[in-house]
């Protein structure tokens, strides 16, 4: 840093990978410090949107002067206990952020870039004012190498396709994601770096509904389902699809009633199938919004949207027959999840398939004490932020639930396990059913 002397203590930071990709995990060392001695290692990051966000945690060195992030007990900071990737996922806004920020990679290009640094004592503010005793950049990208990103404007779809690297040919997946609309890639990216060619599509605010001002309908989804179909490097008969939030409605209306769009499997993330089932996305997106009477807020004034959709309606043509689900499903539900009734719908849809005798095509990863917004590991959890829904175009403070750690824990597990259901049921047998996950 521009003159600014190296402090003469010897203090060894080592980080590894320095590179790597988002869902990996990275070890943190630090060595040579004084035997008991207390230190603070910190993580920094400045967000594409120019927020700053920061997580920290205290440490004792060992007797022979030594810190190890992955094995050591974290004394208290943002995270406390044996948490090896602490200081990704507890990442939260430094002080005087202004509120309801979510961390959200735009540009899956360029990595997500966090300095690790180590200071003196425990310490839980004014780190910019002090120079830290060693310091390490680690890269975390979405996108491995040799991943393409192919814009997608064809035929009215605003959509970007992550092709695997290498010849294929790919199993393919449809990436959803819930009512805030945009085109999110980071997810699509990531599974294309797990071997999966993804489509990320936005479905909510295309170009052609911003033009037209009119929401797309069922064809939409089938074009964007032929785009995979027909890549000469894609197979055409093993494509999947995942949603979160309304992303996951579509999913259930898709694989229940499509006549075009036939799934190899299906994920859904704090998904609902209560939905009129006749509807239009748009007639979908009113029906929602003639019920947000219902909503409650809190003393904070964040908005809880969960009850929309309660109680679990019994009436038939208010939710999706799961008893018509012909390929494996996986439901990866966040039980403190208090923007949509993700737990009751999974409950209800479990004993729906139960009585339909199609229970053996499901699989439910359920999380006590996760919110809604389970993403990709590692990544920040948001119990609230603010939320611009894409029919009314204002903005509220939505509250999405979670406790940090176990929120953590849940992305970490789905993740993983999701991807193991995908690859079993995009690679493996024709139709190997989702009996084999029951001991996930």
């Amino acid at each position: 840093e521009g003159g600014k002397v190296r402090t003469q203590s010897c203090v060894n930071l080592w980080v590894q990978p320095t590179r790597g990709l988002m869902d990996e995990k990275f070890v943190v060392l630090v060595q040579n410090v004084l035997p008991g001695s207390q230190l603070t290692v910190r993580a920094f990051h400045r967000c594409e949107d120019g927020h700053s966000w920061e997580a920290f945690a205290h440490y004792n060195a060992n007797t022979s002067g030594t810190v190890n992030v992955a094995e050591d007990l974290s004394l208290g900071g943002t995270y406390s206990g044996v948490e090896p990737m602490g200081l990704l996922w507890s990442l939260r806004p430094v002080p005087g952020s202004k509120p309801g920020l979510r961390m959200r990679k735009m540009n899956v290009q360029t990595p997500m870039e966090v300095t690790i640094s180590v200071y003196q004592g425990h310490q839980t503010e004014g780190f910019m004012d002090q120079v830290p005793l060693a310091s390490e950049m680690v890269e975390r990208w979405y996108i491995a190498p040799g991943v393409h990103r192919i814009p997608i404007t064809e035929d009215g779809l605003s959509a970007t396709l992550f092709l695997p690297s290498g010849p294929g040919p790919f199993p393919g997946l449809l990436d959803l994601w819930g009512g805030g609309g945009k085109l999110l890639e980071y997810r699509a990216a990531l599974l294309a770096s797990h071997g999966i060619a993804s489509l990320a599509l936005d479905y909510l605010t295309p170009k052609i509904t911003m033009k037209t001002g009119r929401m797309v309908d069922d064809q939409y989804f089938e074009t964007a389902y032929r785009v995979l179909q027909q890549h000469p490097q894609i197979l055409d008969s093993r494509i999947a699809m995942l949603g979160l939030s309304l992303g996951g409605s579509i999913v259930f209306k898709t694989a229940a009633y499509s006549q075009v769009i036939k799934l190899s499997c299906a994920v859904s993330i704090n998904g609902s199938h209560v939905q009129p089932v006749d509807a239009s996305l748009d007639e979908m997106i009113l029906f929602f919004k003639e019920n947000a009477e219902k909503c409650r807020s809190t003393e904070q004034n964040e908005v809880i949207f969960r009850d929309l959709l309660l109680p679990i309606p019994t009436d038939p043509t208010l939710k999706v027959d799961v008893a018509r689900i012909q390929c494996p499903l996986l439901l990866v539900v966040g039980e403190d999840d208090q923007n949509w009734p993700a737990h009751e719908s999974a409950m209800d849809m479990k004993e729906m398939m139960e009585r339909a005798g199609n229970s053996h095509l499901l699989t439910v990863l359920s999380y006590p004490n996760a919110g809604h917004l389970i993403e990709p590991p590692y990544a920040p959890h948001a119990r609230a932020s603010s939320f611009r829904s894409v029919k009314s175009h204002e903005t509220v403070m939505a509250l999405w639930g979670g406790e940090t750690a176990a929120h953590a824990r849940a992305q970490e597990d789905a993740w993983r396990k999701m991807l193991v259901f995908l690859k079993a049921n995009l690679y493996g047998g024709t139709n190997p059913g989702a009996a084999s996950f029951s001991k996930l």
